[in-house]
């Protein structure tokens, strides 16, 4: 059997285990990217009889998989940003003639 135990450090208020042995390891990435697990104290990785503390491991890459989500965002808005220019391009086009039309 292999679950992660997950401490969540709530400062005066205490700590919590969060441990759940359905999660998988990529949930776990999931709810740190996410923002659903904050002010981690440590991971644990528990497999049969050996505990392994993998907190540095998931936290990189965590990081990294939010890294990209951001990089996705700015493309998107990249994207949105070309796509306005181009339709009011076709507006001021659009307007020009119609103003000749009416001359």
């Amino acid at each position: 059997m292999q679950y992660f135990v997950v401490m969540i450090d709530y400062g005066r208020r205490g700590r919590e285990a969060i441990v759940d042995p359905e999660i998988t390891r990529r949930e776990v990435i999931s709810r740190i990217s996410s923002g659903e697990y904050k002010n981690i104290s440590f991971i644990h990785e528990i497999a049969d009889s050996s505990v392994e503390d993998v907190t540095a491991d998931i936290m990189i890459e965590a990081a990294v998989r939010d890294i990209g989500a951001t990089e996705a965002d700015l493309q998107a808005s990249h994207f949105d940003h070309l796509h306005d220019l181009r339709k009011h391009e076709r507006v001021k086009a659009h307007s020009a003639t119609h103003s000749l039309k009416q001359s």
